[in-house]
């Protein structure tokens, strides 16, 4: 059993109104990573993700890229302890 991380990602640059949650959603689920993605008030995308160390690796490198009509910016990434045990990912409205 790997022990189970968490990261939080803000994601700034063309994040909103271009498929990057929808985006989010279906890398997240390629790689069995459970958590949430919601757009802030500010532009920027908030992505909260679980899973294997190495796989979040991978992922993050995917929040990087982004979907084709994006244009990211930076993905600030911060690792913390969980504290909520998330079942799917899913976006907050």
């Amino acid at each position: 059993m790997h022990a189970i991380h968490e990261v939080e990602c803000i994601v700034s640059g063309r994040v909103q109104m271009v498929m990057y949650r929808d985006f989010a959603i279906r890398h997240a689920r390629r790689y069995g990573i459970v958590g949430t993605v919601q757009n802030l008030s500010e532009g920027t995308v908030r992505v909260i993700a679980q899973g294997a160390h190495d796989t979040l690796l991978h992922y993050i490198d995917d929040l990087k890229r982004g979907p084709m009509f994006a244009k990211v910016g930076d993905v600030h990434t911060t690792w913390r302890e969980p504290t909520t045990a998330y079942e799917s990912f899913s976006i907050v409205y």
